[in-house]
């Protein structure tokens, strides 16, 4: 029988739905994934995701943003891949680090197995052992729900990819409850006289093919929708009906993709070939909101300077999706104007001051630290709405104990390890670490606050639970002297500082944890929202925003 929360009858079995790119990898399978289980979402079912990343890294963690963008926390402190957050957006749901497989991680598994003998004896191998432990995190991920999507990163013919391939084509054959789509996204460019070329997809086919794999759904990465002669020239030579051939095409927001693949009818394809169609919810009493969130008519416009030292989108994605949340809060579009933190001076100095509000964010290293230490002095001392995460908050501290209290050369000890204020200064468990994967303070923890500040204002309460990722706090040594002349540390966590604010500013709050890790399109992250209420009137920063409550950690949100 359906189930009370889903209408999904758990007897038909659990889904899986197996995503796969080809020719060229950035092209948005994940985002694919992401909204075609969104739709699935909005149809009552229950939907998670597995993102397989096949580099020898254990997690995310030790990445360069330059190289991986984003390093994502989940709220168990799972470092990871940042297509992560975007199933988190879209799906709604709060996900675990072992939603996110690497190559590294699993092999790790695997050699401890056969160091600690449980292997008795046989010869390790990449089959049957490395494929069935892929198969095993895959299938205990989805434990619980009615559909699971599992993105494979890369491109199909990757050499470190190969493990991955082979595993999903063994899993295709071995359970009678499971039911498997092969969905399979890839580049349909055009020529120079304005053609759809699909030879690229009919090579990308051929070598998933090659390999045992058979696309069952094709989607077309294009500027525009395809053309009808190039969806059935598709399924001529890839060998799938020409209904199974979808558009995806470029959008001016990556939130409108599950509208364009809803209209193109990907999802209900998806439901008819698992045997969901059925157990759907009728289309009148599936979830709107999403829709209408993301077609709100924008009543304007405001400019929100981003200090940092990575010229790249993806290395501050959380960030820029949740200012993204605060506009679609408010009906405003958020342009987010990038400001070079080793650049102080010239036109970044110009953008900084043309900004409507100012955000730093978090980071390691030395490099742009002062930048950012000028950027929270110039908002401080011109009453621009402000707003820090993580580095921003500590540089938030350096700044008050230079600027307005007089201490010179005061700084954090990790950028300056002979200051003579180390403000900022090393966790107390973080001394005995040698190790760098893994072992900061990471993952969901709670943060008392004090009533009647800014802080309980824009959480609707004395708590909220939001996620960490640092190795530096400010030193409890100097709390006391700190929390004078306008500077307020109004959330803590024990003898944690966790908040600060300034009652002398219209808008100034810093947060050692980062609330850009848990905003979602239909619930913005508070701080953020406080920011754009700040900047569009100056009314009451808390709005109309949802409190953001530590109690909602565990809540998965239906979009």
């Amino acid at each position: 029988m359906p189930t009370e929360q889903t209408g999904y009858d758990p007897s038909l079995g659990r889904k899986f739905i197996f995503v796969t790119g080809g020719v060229m990898s950035g092209l948005g399978k994940g985002i694919t994934a992401a909204s075609t289980g969104r739709l699935l979402a909005n149809a009552g079912f229950d939907v998670t995701a597995v993102k397989i990343d096949p580099y020898l890294n254990v997690d995310a963690g030790t990445m360069n943003p330059y190289q991986h963008g984003e390093v994502y926390v989940l709220k168990d402190g799972g470092e990871v891949d940042l297509d992560l957050g975007n199933y988190e957006r879209f799906l709604g749901s709060d996900m675990t680090s072992d939603h996110n497989i690497t190559t590294g991680k699993t092999y790790q598994h695997v050699i401890e197995k056969e160091r600690a003998g449980d292997y008795l004896g046989k010869t390790v191998q990449v089959i049957p052992h490395i494929t069935d432990d892929i198969k095993r995190r895959i299938r205990e991920a989805a434990e619980g729900t009615d559909v699971c999507l599992v993105e494979i990163g890369g491109t199909v013919g990757d050499i470190e990819g190969m493990p991955y391939l082979e595993a999903l084509r063994q899993f295709a054959h071995e359970e009678d409850d499971e039911d498997i789509l092969f969905t399979h996204v890839t580049l349909v460019p055009y020529s120079k006289n304005g053609e759809q070329k699909t030879k690229p997809t009919q090579h990308s086919v051929k070598e998933l093919r090659s390999i045992g794999l058979q696309p069952d759904i094709l989607v077309g990465r294009c500027d525009n929708e395809l053309d009808p002669e190039t969806k059935e020239k598709i399924a001529l030579f890839c060998d799938v009906p020409t209904e199974a051939v979808f558009s995806n095409p470029d959008v001016e927001d990556i939130y409108h993709v599950p509208l364009t693949v809803e209209d193109e009818g990907l999802d209900q394809y998806v439901m008819e070939r698992l045997g969901l169609a059925e157990e759907a919810l009728p289309d009148a009493d599936r979830e709107t909101r999403w829709r209408d969130l993301v077609t709100r008519e924008r009543s304007g416009e405001v400019d929100i300077a981003l200090v940092g030292k990575y010229d790249l989108e993806d290395a501050y994605m959380s960030v820029h999706e949740a200012l993204k949340h605060a506009g679609l809060e408010h009906g405003v579009d958020v342009n987010v104007v990038w400001v070079d933190a080793d650049e102080a001076d010239g036109d970044h100095r110009e953008r900084l001051e043309s900004a409507d509000g100012v955000v730093v964010p978090g980071g390691f290293g030395s490099r742009g630290t002062e930048g950012k230490v000028e950027a929270v002095r110039y908002a401080r001392e011109n009453d621009v709405p402000f707003l820090g995460l993580c580095l921003g908050f500590q540089m938030a501290v350096v700044e008050h104990a230079r600027n307005v209290l007089g201490w010179e050369g005061a700084d954090s000890a990790e950028f300056e390890p002979e200051t003579p204020y180390p403000v900022i200064d090393l966790l107390p468990e973080q001394h005995e670490e040698e190790d760098m994967g893994g072992t900061m303070r990471l993952g969901a923890h709670e943060t008392d606050i004090e009533g009647g500040t800014l802080a309980a204002q824009l959480y609707g309460g004395t708590s909220c639970t939001e996620r960490h990722r640092h190795r530096y706090e400010v030193n409890p040594n100097y709390i006391e002297d700190l929390s004078a002349d306008g500077l307020t540390f109004s959330g803590t966590a024990g003898p944690r500082m966790e908040i600060l604010e300034r009652d002398d500013h219209p808008y100034f709050i810093g947060t050692q944890f980062h609330p850009e890790f848990r905003s979602r399109p239909d619930r913005a992250s508070p701080p953020f929202v406080g920011l754009l209420d700040a900047v569009l009137d100056g009314t009451d920063p808390a709005g109309d925003a949802t409190p953001h409550t530590g109690d909602r950690d565990d809540e998965e949100v239906t979009v």
